[in-house]
């Protein structure tokens, strides 16, 4: 059996005094897409900013492609961040450069390609998420659906192993939302990449998942595959599932506390 190109073991992390992950032990499989679930205040925000590096764990390991990125060198991380590429949920495109110019930027920093070469790179990216011509427009001429896909041809730019991505679908209405999952299939199977996507959009999640996890309160609720999760009766899992909503005080205040910590 091929080794996993993601290895998380008793990962813990800790906001002052306060535990955001409880001691979370999961594997990404090779060309496998692993669907984080979880509500406002469960940790799964805080799961992906540890498993790309902008989190440091308070104890755990976390291994990418064989190496610990909780204790690699500065010259080790900045290999393994040429494997990855990451979508955040809002775009993060950068409001100065143009469309092209963002999707650029990782192959002008991280490689020697000649700038005529860049050029024809982004424009296969573009054409890749159905951006075909738009490498001229700024971030703001774009519509949601538009941004997300320029984010996804920018987290594509150095040809990555693993493809992160930050609730791909929020915010945007149902038919685009539609077509972004369409997307990411395509992108999974034309690339054979390893991906994972943090979200709470259960259409979302069921048809692009091979196996899904359910991050609550910090702790892994349910994992397996997508049938086996969708069938857990785990009194929480139930709960988000079946959208029911928490009527108790303590749960409200202690997701309080996480907004104003800034996770979600």
């Amino acid at each position: 059996m091929p080794a996993p190109v993601i290895a998380a073991t008793d990962l813990r992390v800790r906001f002052g005094e306060r535990e955001i992950l409880h001691g979370l032990t999961f594997e990404v499989l090779q060309k496998e897409t692993l669907v984080v679930l979880g509500g406002s205040g469960s940790g799964k925000s805080t799961l992906l900013r540890t498993l790309v590096g902008l989190e440091r764990p308070s104890s755990g390991q976390v291994h990418i492609k064989g190496t610990d990125i909780t204790t690699a060198s500065t010259r080790a991380m900045d290999d393994i961040r040429k494997k990855i590429g990451l979508a955040f949920q809002g775009g993060a495109l950068i409001g100065s450069l143009t469309v092209g110019e963002n999707i650029a930027l990782p192959l002008l920093e991280h490689t020697t390609l000649a700038p005529s070469t860049i050029e024809v790179m982004v424009r296969i990216k573009l054409e890749q998420v159905g951006l075909s011509g738009f490498e001229h427009y700024s971030p703001s001429q774009l519509s949601g659906g538009m941004k997300k896909r320029a984010a996804f041809a920018r987290a594509m730019a150095l040809d990555p192993d693993i493809l992160f991505f930050d609730e791909p679908s929020a915010g945007l209405d149902p038919i685009t939302a539609a077509g972004i999952d369409d997307l990411i299939l395509s992108l999974k199977k034309a690339y054979s990449l390893s991906m994972v996507v943090v979200t709470h959009e259960l259409a979302s999640a069921y048809l692009i998942a091979d196996r899904m996890i359910l991050i609550d309160r910090g702790n892994i609720a349910a994992m397996g595959p997508v049938e086996e999760v969708k069938n857990s009766q785990h009194p929480r899992v139930r709960q988000f599932l079946d959208r029911i909503a928490d009527t108790t005080q303590d749960d409200d205040v202690d997701h309080l506390r996480m907004f104003t910590e800034g996770i979600r």
